[in-house]
């Protein structure tokens, strides 16, 4: 037989409770501490200022090509295209930055290929092809605006005829 197992005080009862509470007290604060500063970190990231610099464009047959001529480095984690022609938005726009994505021509070159740095320097251009599934096409004559937003802050309107 087995001998008997001396019963709990009310003292014993009361201590798992009490160090219950205080461990889920504390993963609650480790996992608000970890959550806040990740969300903190982002609206920084994008409530800055936006990057002051300068863009030329231009645009031949399906190929789009945005060049940083000069200014701040632009980061790309916060970069946000807008394409239109003639006056309409693309049906599908692109991600930046993006490999392969609907709308467009495998992956594109330079900045806007994730590959390459996460910013986009002066002198380094970004080159992408809008696919004739993408809505309206790219036609000779065409008047091509590009806009570009930094954390939601327009920095750049371009336009040009598609050549």
């Amino acid at each position: 037989m087995l001998p008997a197992l001396p019963s709990p005080t009310d003292t014993d009862r009361a201590v798992s409770p009490a160090l219950g509470a205080v461990v889920l007290v504390g993963i609650t604060v480790a996992v608000a501490a970890v959550v806040g500063t990740a969300l903190l970190g982002q609206a920084t990231a994008l409530g800055g200022p936006a990057p002051t610099a300068t863009f030329d464009l231009s645009a031949e047959g399906d190929r789009i090509t945005i060049s940083h001529a000069g200014g701040d480095p632009v980061g790309l984690d916060a970069l946000r295209i807008e394409i239109g022609v003639d006056g309409e938005k693309l049906a599908h726009q692109p991600p930046v930055p993006f490999f392969a994505a609907e709308g467009f021509h495998g992956g594109p070159s330079g900045a806007f290929n994730p590959e390459t740095d996460d910013e986009w320097a002066v002198g380094e251009s970004g080159t992408l092809r809008v696919a004739g599934t993408n809505d309206p096409t790219l036609e000779p004559g065409a008047r091509l605006t590009v806009e570009l937003f930094h954390g939601g802050k327009r920095i750049a309107s371009l336009s040009t005829r598609v050549g």
